[in-house]
């Protein structure tokens, strides 16, 4: 018989009864499947019936329908043996196929409102697997359904099988006694006349007289031998007086074979005189029997009872011997030291005397019914301990105690079946009950503390955070701990038969396959897959499932949460890595560019002052010019560099990205010509960023002409967007250096060919570049990136090979209005007047820029160091303006020059110049407050336009009133 696990109760139906084995397996089964539809369908009377089956403790099963849909209760489960539970909501005919035809015609009769009965009906079922005659006692009544007629049909069952086959036995035990009495070996002949002629005698007189044949002779002819025993004189006596002759274990000497010495045998015998209608005797009819056996038995009893009574003698335990009705009439010697009394004293007397009083009742009530009913008695009590008997198991003489016995008593019979008396003994089993009392109170022990584990046990299973499961070998559940609910949402009644691997995402299935092979012995397997939520969202599991002989049992840990952070981490280890390699490379790049930018101000330098000598051809001039134009190029470069490596000075504001756009949509329109269309939207109370307004517009180009460059054909779409951005944390552990909160969003998209995964890993790399050579240098993203991250924001990139590219700015919120771009102001004049100190240590870049300043009509001092120029500034001369590069060698450094100079001459205006900053007069990417700074490599008109306006601001300044 298939064993399952008994489903819990909780959603079944309120008309299956509870604690019923069949009433969870009928709350557990879909019957959508069958004719009858959902257990939540059923009509009334179908419930009712279904209720009423399951409370009774008969066998019972319930037909609905023509196609006799079977419903049992518990009790029915005995009879279907090994066809449970599979014939539950199945038809009755394919449940018992080897008896279809007698159910077809039972459903028939009865849905036609017939009542059935049989009475020890005979089948033969395969309920084991094997041909089985089985009997039955069968009561079939028709069920009305909910309109009245009947529905459905009940059936009472008792299986008779044990009472039919033990009647069997009797009755053929029965024909087996009355054979045994027609075979009895009782004799009997008839004598007829005086002469006592044997006229008749049966099988077993002729046995007894060793088979000679008697009829038609005298007794003294055929049975000479019995002539001087006695026997033919008694006879002759009975034949005379008329009256019988009884006899009982009279010694007769027969020769039982011819040749043979005389055998004495033991017979009871009557001579019965036969008398004719005068009343004159004229026979003798003579009957008996053999018992030359039971002689020698009673003789073999006399001896045995004598060999009983030297036996219980010897043994150690006390022994009795009492009459039909209880009275003891021998006791051994051991009863009467267990006991302490005479055997006086026990003979005629109960034993039950020395009985402890709890149990003297029971007793005599239990010894009575044995006697009673002729029945071996047997039980257990406290029996009196002598107090001078011999000294007990402590070793004490004296102490009055009941020890436990086991009590038995046994009838022995006679040949008529009588009780002729009852022999009995006592066991002393007290030391064996003390051992049970023992045994029991460990079992208890045992069982308290199997159920705390089994409490424990079902406290994990309910409180377990882990999903638990249980499936049958198919995968199929059988049951689910809470927790399954919590972590995947799927309630137990959803989930009770349901195929696990039906929530399992199809890429996993293979994982967990093994265990569905078959396989010998348990298996044990771990493994990790995705299983769907009951919202269709999928949540990854931890799988730990052992499989036995009937069962697959599993434990899965939700690591959904694990494994993204896991991700995350990998993420953001790998942004953490990106950004240090560009923190390096950026180190890198700035030192060059700081050189690269002294150089290129020698070169510059010189080419100008060449160029204004006035002295070329038209051929030297364009050489010249292509020159300064290769500085320009070089300028270009190293400002990207420095970009790239966040070392460019910055002079962020308040703007509103909307009309930033704008400002620029005539400007993007032209240089991307007619081929490529561009949008813009801005989000509704787009919120401020804190930017270089200079910078932002370099790398919105730069990004806009990447998009193009992107475009097959050149012919395309790109689209602006400016949208607030709220970053939460799991944004900023994945992209370091950010902080969660408000930030703005500048996104340029493309439809182009987007880029390869490899490509986008390196994208911001400087000098990495996609574009055929002499296209593009490589700088660009590079600069992009380097002004974002100088700004204190963030820059994405999402792209899809043949779709498209997105690139999205995430750029630090600011409270403060917009600022309106400057207007120019008016360009200086060319040539000034005043005194300007040059402190620059590289005398190439000192001697060249001493030259356009004398050029531009200043009078100009000049220092190789800040020491140098502050011993300047310490002599008393005039100065107008200190004009110091940034990095110098010497202990004094050009912020300390500028401050110690101020104090010293408070009205002297200071302008630095450098190639890179370092950080000296600039912190966070942004200028000091008050810094003018004029990058290099730079021009002479730069030079003066930047001077002149220096000069004026500080002459302004020094107008104005102090305080």
């Amino acid at each position: 018989m298939s064993s399952l696990p008994a489903p819990s109760l909780a959603t079944a139906p309120s008309f299956l009864p509870s604690h019923r084995v069949m009433s969870a397996l009928m709350g557990s089964l879909d019957w959508t499947a069958t004719a009858l539809g959902a257990l939540g369908t059923w009509g009334p009377a179908l419930r009712a019936t279904v209720a009423l089956m399951l409370h009774s403790d008969l066998p019972m099963a319930l037909l609905w329908g023509r196609a006799g849909v079977m419903l049992y209760n518990d009790a029915y489960i005995a009879i279907a043996q090994q066809r449970h539970p599979v014939c539950l909501g199945v038809s009755v005919c394919d449940a018992w196929p080897e008896v279809a035809a007698f159910n077809r015609a039972v459903i028939d009769q009865c849905l036609d409102g017939r009542t059935l009965r049989y009475t020890d009906q005979e089948f033969t079922f395969l309920r084991r697997g094997t041909p089985e005659q089985v009997w039955l006692d069968l009561n079939y009544s028709p069920v009305p359904g909910d309109d009245g007629l009947p529905a459905g049909v009940l059936a009472v069952l008792t299986e008779t099988t044990d009472r039919v086959r033990a009647d069997r036995q009797a009755q053929s035990e029965r024909e087996r006694l009355h054979a045994m009495f027609a075979q009895a070996p009782g004799f009997m002949c008839l004598l007829s006349g005086p002469e006592h002629v044997f006229k008749h005698a049966n099988p077993a007189f002729t046995q007894l007289v060793g088979g000679r044949d008697v009829i038609g002779q005298r007794v003294t002819d055929a049975l000479p031998e019995l002539a001087d025993q006695g026997f033919v004189a008694q006879l002759d006596a009975v034949y005379t007086t008329g009256q019988p002759f009884v006899a009982e274990g009279r010694a007769a000497r027969l020769q039982r074979a011819p040749g043979e010495a005389l055998q004495t045998r033991y017979v009871d015998f009557v001579y019965q005189p036969l008398r004719n209608d005068a009343g004159s005797v004229i026979g003798i009819f003579v009957q008996g029997s053999d018992v030359t056996d039971k002689h020698a038995a009673q003789e073999a009893l006399r001896l045995s009872e004598q060999q009983f009574r030297s036996l219980a003698e010897a043994i150690p335990h006390p022994a009795w011997n009492a009459g039909p009705d209880g009275k003891v009439f021998w006791v051994n010697e051991c009863m009467t030291q267990a006991t302490g009394l005479h055997p006086d004293q026990l003979m005629g007397g109960d034993w039950t005397a020395t009985v402890h009083p709890e149990e003297a009742q029971a007793a005599l009530d239990g010894w009575a019914a044995a006697r009673t009913r002729g029945l071996p008695y047997e039980t257990e009590m406290r029996l009196r301990i002598a107090p001078d008997g011999d000294a007990d198991r402590d070793g004490k003489r004296g102490a009055r105690e009941y020890r436990w016995h086991l009590v038995r008593a046994v009838p022995v019979r006679g040949e008529d079946g009588g009780i002729q008396h009852w022999v009995g003994t006592h066991t002393d089993i007290h030391d064996q009950k003390s051992a049970a009392r023992m045994l029991a109170n460990l079992n208890q022990l045992l069982e308290q503390q199997l159920a705390e584990r089994t409490a424990d046990r079902d406290r994990m299973w309910q409180l377990s955070t882990d999903v638990m499961v249980v499936t049958d070998l198919t995968g199929h559940v059988l049951s689910a701990n809470p927790a399954f609910t919590q972590v995947l949402g799927w309630s137990g009644g959803e989930l009770l038969g349901r195929e696990l691997r039906s929530l399992e995402h199809p890429d996993d299935l293979h994982l967990c396959a093994p265990l569905l092979e078959d396989t010998d012995g348990p298996t044990t397997l771990r493994w990790e897959s995705r299983y769907r939520h009951s919202d269709g969202r999928y949540r990854k599991l931890e799988w730990t499932a052992v499989k036995d002989a009937q069962y697959i049992h599993g434990v899965g840990r939700d690591v959904t949460a694990d494994r993204a952070a896991a991700a995350t981490l990998r993420r953001t280890e790998a942004a953490l890595y990106q950004a240090q390699k560009m923190e390096t490379v950026g180190q890198l790049t700035g030192g060059v560019a700081h050189d690269f930018n002294n150089l290129l101000q020698v070169i510059s330098g010189n080419l100008q002052l060449l160029s204004r000598a006035g002295r070329l051809d038209e051929r030297s001039a364009k050489f010249v010019a292509n020159a300064l134009a290769g500085v320009q190029r070089g300028a270009k470069l190293a400002s990207q560099l420095l970009a790239f490596a966040r070392r460019q000075p910055l002079e962020p504001r308040a703007v509103h990205l909307g009309r930033f756009m704008a400002g620029m949509q005539d400007m993007l329109g032209r240089t991307l010509g007619e081929t490529v269309e561009i949008s813009a939207t801005c989000e509704d109370d787009i919120w401020h960023c804190a930017v270089d307004p200079a910078q932002a517009e370099n790398a919105l180009l730069n990004l806009v002409l990447n998009a193009r460059d992107a475009m097959p054909q050149g012919v395309g779409r790109i689209t602006l967007q400016a949208a607030n951005a709220q970053l939460d944390e799991a944004f900023v552990r994945a992209h370091p250096g950010l902080e969660v909160g408000p930030y703005v969003m500048l996104s340029v998209t493309d439809n182009g060919s987007g880029m390869a995964p490899d490509v986008l890993a390196r994208v911001f790399e400087p000098f990495f570049s996609t574009k055929p050579d002499g296209k593009g240098s490589g700088l660009g993203l590079s600069m992009v990136y380097g002004f974002v991250a100088q700004s204190g924001g963030h820059i994405t990139i999402d792209s899809t090979q043949g779709e498209g590219t997105t690139v999205r700015l995430y750029l630090p919120c600011t409270d403060a209005p917009a600022e309106e771009a400057p207007t120019p102001a008016a360009a200086p004049e060319p040539r000034g007047s005043g005194t300007i100190l040059v402190a620059e240590d590289d005398d190439a870049v000192r001697m060249a820029v001493v030259e356009m300043l004398s050029h531009l009509g200043y009078q100009v001092l000049q220092a190789r160091d800040a020491a140098s120029a502050l011993a300047v500034v310490e002599s008393g001369e005039a100065i107008d303006l200190l004009f110091t590069d940034v990095v110098m060698p010497g202990p004094l450094r050009s912020t300390e020059l500028a401050r110690r100079t101020r104090e010293r001459l408070p009205g002297v205006a200071v302008l630095f110049t450098s190639g890179y900053t370092r950080q000296a007069i600039e912190h966070d990417g942004r200028l000091d407050a008050g810094v003018e700074l004029l990058s290099k490599p730079y021009t002479e008109e730069a030079l003066a336009q930047k001077i002149g306006a220096v000069l004026a601001a500080q002459r302004q300044a020094n107008q104005q009133p102090a305080g």
